[in-house]
């Protein structure tokens, strides 16, 4: 391991990338389910 070896190992970079589009998939659904929620109540 070098002075220049901190950079992150490929396995972590797809763990965060993952994390990533969860977290962002999750607030995706979330709103759809609040649009969904208010749709049906005007109706």
């Amino acid at each position: 391991m070098g002075a220049f070896d901190s950079r992150a190992s490929k396995k972590m970079r797809q763990r965060r990338a993952q994390q990533k589009k969860k977290e962002r998939l999750a607030r995706r659904a979330e709103a759809v389910r609040q649009e969904r929620q208010g749709s049906s109540k005007k109706k």
